[in-house]
């Protein structure tokens, strides 16, 4: 794992990464749109020097090494396309396949459309294009309009809330018992690889409370995109499980493209963690599938 320092283009400090420092990966470049907020360390598979694939990624605004910007409101979806091209740029890369897992489902599709030259296809993990509070929820199956009223105010209070819950937050051990408990919680399944679970969740809670939540409301306004206008392959990978990006709503959308191909795991919305092989699997297919 290489890290790199680059500006985005209204000059906020990115803490960009890739998978592949030395260019010794024999396989495409994807361009990865993580969750909001997580670091590399969610995505096992794509740690192996053998995975067949060369990631670009950076950390979003604020978190993992990233600045904030001079304009604290300059964290939505809009400003997170800008982010993915500077990275894009910064590693020489024109186009390229792009993977999304959450709210990088957002960024992935809003790159689709507003750069279409830029994107060759997109592989869609865990995560819907556009609206993504309103399908939170979704094994309870509640209306859209009640998920997000609610997904909404409890984001809000978390935000209000922040300052007193991050200096407990931030300095939470975790480790071997605390990753038990939180993969049988029911909000995440097992994970193979604990020590690696542990890494991620350590680095997730390091961002205070009132900044995860400030990001995501301002990333709760990005609206559904028009997927009429998606003119790439797309794979969708949904989790049965998954309470934050409804499976329902992934299966919908892949129904409403054009070139769209649907896949549901037993899994929770973190199951690049729970199964990266199989995830990774379907990774490598869909870009052998891109080739041929």
């Amino acid at each position: 794992m290489e890290f790199h320092h680059i500006l985005s283009d209204d000059g906020t400090r990115l803490r960009a990464w890739t998978n592949d420092p030395l260019g010794r990966i024999d396989g495409p470049t994807v361009l990865l749109c993580n969750g909001l907020g997580v670091s590399p360390w969610t995505w096992p598979a794509l740690l192996h020097a053998d995975c067949g694939v060369r990631v670009v990624s950076w950390n979003h605004r604020g978190t993992g090494g990233s600045a904030r910007p001079r304009d604290t409101d300059r964290v939505g979806i809009e400003e997170f396309v800008e982010d993915a091209l500077s990275v894009m740029d910064h590693f020489g890369v024109d186009q390229a396949v792009v993977m999304g897992w959450s709210m990088g489902v957002n960024t992935a599709f809003e790159l689709a459309l507003r750069h279409p030259e830029r994107v060759t296809a997109i592989f869609a993990v865990a995560g819907v294009p556009g609206d993504t509070f309103a399908t939170m929820l979704g094994p309870l199956r509640l209306p859209h309009g009640v998920a997000r009223r609610l997904t909404v105010s409890l984001s809000r209070a978390l935000r209000t809330t922040g300052r007193v819950i991050s200096p407990v937050t931030t300095r939470l051990p975790f480790g071997g018992r605390a990753v038990t408990a939180l993969t049988h919680s029911g909000f995440m399944l097992p994970t193979p690889d604990n020590e690696l679970t542990a890494r991620a969740v350590r680095e997730f809670l390091a961002i205070p409370v009132e900044w995860y939540f400030h990001l995501a409301l301002r990333t709760s306004e990005h609206a559904r995109v028009s997927l009429r206008r998606v003119q790439v392959p797309v794979m969708l990978v949904a989790a049965t499980y998954d309470v934050l990006a409804g499976a329902r709503d992934m299966r919908t959308a892949a129904d409403r493209l054009q070139d769209a191909t649907y896949v549901e795991l037993r899994a929770s919305h973190f199951v690049q963690m729970e199964q990266p092989e199989v995830v990774h699997d379907l990774l490598l297919g869909f870009l052998d599938e891109l080739e041929g």
